[in-house]
C-alpha cells in the first residue's frame, strides 16, 4: 500500500504544480493585457501631443511671420557670420 500512497503523493504534487503554473500563466496574461492597454493609451496620447505640437508650431510660426520684430532681423548676415566661424575652425 505504500506504493499507492507514494503515487497519490506524486499525483498530488503534480496537481499542485500544474495548478501553480496555471495560476502563474493567468497572472502573466492579465499583466500582458494591462501592459498592452497601457501601450495603446500612451500611443494615443503621443499622437494627440504630436498633433498639438504641430498646431502650436504653426501658431508660433504665424506669430513670428506677423511680428515686425522678427521680420526686421537680418538672417543673412547672421548666417554669413556663422559660416565664417566654421571656416576658422
Amino acid at each position: 500500500m505504500s506504493s499507492d500512497g507514494d503515487g497519490d503523493m506524486e499525483n498530488q504534487a503534480e496537481l499542485e504544480e500544474k495548478t501553480r503554473l496555471i495560476n502563474q500563466v493567468l497572472e502573466l496574461q492579465h499583466t500582458l493585457e494591462d501592459l498592452s492597454s497601457r501601450v495603446d493609451a500612451v500611443k494615443e496620447e503621443n499622437l494627440k501631443l504630436k498633433s498639438e505640437n504641430q498646431v502650436l508650431g504653426q501658431y508660433i510660426e504665424n506669430l513670428m511671420s506677423a511680428s515686425s520684430v522678427f521680420q526686421t532681423t537680418d538672417t543673412k548676415s547672421k548666417r554669413k557670420g556663422f559660416k565664417g566661424a566654421r571656416k576658422d575652425k
